[in-house]
């Protein structure tokens, strides 16, 4: 802990901070200083250290090992980014049962986080049932 010194407010002396006050900040900032300059002498000396050959085969747009064909805009359907968010909600929220059974496993904790957690997994199966009945999960 740093010590801190007396305030003199009276007889127009001024305040006096803490002692080491700025030091904490000093050292976050020197820090800072450190990771920006490493980073910019990484990057000057990859830039000074690789070859620049420039080809036409270098330059086009590389996509999965395919040439580009056609326009740069594709048509994606929108049911493969809901079932990219529905595994993400899912997964997510798995994460929660986790510290679920560290308190459950707590004395006096047992009853009451089972109902929580039932009532958890009831919003989880409404989501789903919901998304079933709209026919979002059909693959079609």
């Amino acid at each position: 802990m740093p010590e801190a010194t007396t305030v003199h407010t009276t007889s127009g002396a001024g305040v006096q901070l803490a002692d080491g006050y700025f030091q904490g900040y000093a050292v976050v900032g020197l820090l800072a200083a450190i990771g920006v300059i490493f980073v910019a002498v990484a990057f000057g000396a990859g830039r000074l250290l690789r070859p620049v050959v420039p080809t036409p085969e270098k330059l086009l747009t590389y996509e999965c090992g395919v040439d580009p064909v056609g326009e740069g805009w594709a048509h994606t359907q929108v049911r493969y980014y809901v079932y990219a968010f529905l595994y993400v909600i899912f997964a997510v929220d798995s994460i929660f049962l986790f510290p679920w059974a560290t308190v459950f496993a707590a004395t006096g904790f047992g009853a009451a986080t089972l109902v929580e957690m039932f009532i958890f997994l009831g919003f989880l199966a409404v989501g789903l049932l919901y998304a079933w009945k709209k026919g979002v999960l059909e693959w079609t």
